[in-house]
């Protein structure tokens, strides 16, 4: 069912900041940061090319794929066991459940650079990338809450327990992990991964609108960035996204790289997925297109 973003409710920016340091957060990203250190010197092809499989899983399906063009916007149709898996590889990043993340992204889009803005560079770009959660509200497991501006995922009862334990997926990954590769597997497939996804999903917020260049005029600053794109598979082209926030295409010149583009494409000639949004060059805004 397509979402209407109006229906945000407009005082979560009241309740998204506070004033102290969210210990909770700040300890586990520090652990994390100390482990993704630690990961350098324990040093293996095997883990290293663990750690890249689980990136584009994580990262291109969960976030890409998954959190952003799918749950976030609907810009394509999955059938609803691939739409959960998709989901639970969100999960793997360390960056919430899914209805957080949604909700989230959607009061982002409402509030783009103004006023609201969850992570907009207008407070600043270490606020943007990093700080929103350093020193916001933890909302993480707050799922009635984030529900509000997530309702289309609050009725479906996986999602809203993947929100309430979406910390579940990451440790039994880790377990099984070290149970097969030690120390070495669990450093570089969880610690060093997680963080690398980590920094490059807050690049988006940060450095996608701060620099680039911009093919749209919209309401806020969203710029596109090609190395942002190359880390995230995709997701750098933000100015394209923002003037056409439905469409699942956002590389859209032949040279703008979108890999998870050309995964869905991959999906749609299999005939898995379908209704798929698609943008133009050309399109106005802000007309869009099914492919």
């Amino acid at each position: 069912m397509p979402v209407v973003e109006e229906q945000m409710v407009a005082n979560f920016d009241k309740a998204s900041k506070v004033e102290r340091l969210n210990w909770p957060t700040t300890i586990v990203m520090a652990l994390f940061h100390v482990g993704a250190l630690a990961a350098l010197f324990t040093f293996t092809w095997r883990a290293v090319a663990v750690a890249i499989f689980l990136y584009w899983m994580t990262i291109g399906l969960g976030i890409s794929l998954g959190y952003h063009r799918l749950l976030t916007h609907r810009g394509y149709k999955i059938p609803i066991g691939l739409e959960y898996f998709f989901a639970v590889c969100g999960a793997l990043t360390l960056e919430g459940g899914p209805i957080f993340w949604v909700a989230t992204h959607r009061i982002h889009h409402q509030k783009s650079d103004h006023e609201g803005d969850p992570h907009t560079p207008h407070d600043g770009a270490w606020w943007a990338h990093v700080g929103w959660l350093l020193f916001g509200a933890s909302n993480h497991s707050n799922t009635r809450m984030m529900s509000k501006y997530a309702p289309d995922l609050a009725k479906h009862r996986f999602y809203v327990w993947l929100n309430n334990y979406h910390w579940v997926p990451l440790l039994a990954l880790s377990a099984l992990l070290f149970a097969i590769g030690g120390w070495s597997m669990f450093l570089w497939g969880i610690c060093l991964r997680v963080v690398v996804g980590l920094h490059a999903t807050w690049l988006v917020n940060s450095a996608t609108h701060m620099w680039g260049s911009r093919r749209f005029v919209t309401r806020d600053d969203s710029r596109n960035n090609w190395w942002v794109a190359l880390l995230t598979f995709g997701e750098g082209w933000h100015n394209n996204h923002h003037a056409h926030p439905t469409s699942a295409r956002h590389g859209l010149a032949w040279y703008e790289f979108d890999p998870s583009w050309l995964q869905l494409k991959v999906l749609k000639r299999l005939g898995i997925a379908k209704d798929i949004q698609v943008a133009r060059v050309e399109s106005a805004l802000p007309q869009q297109k099914a492919a």
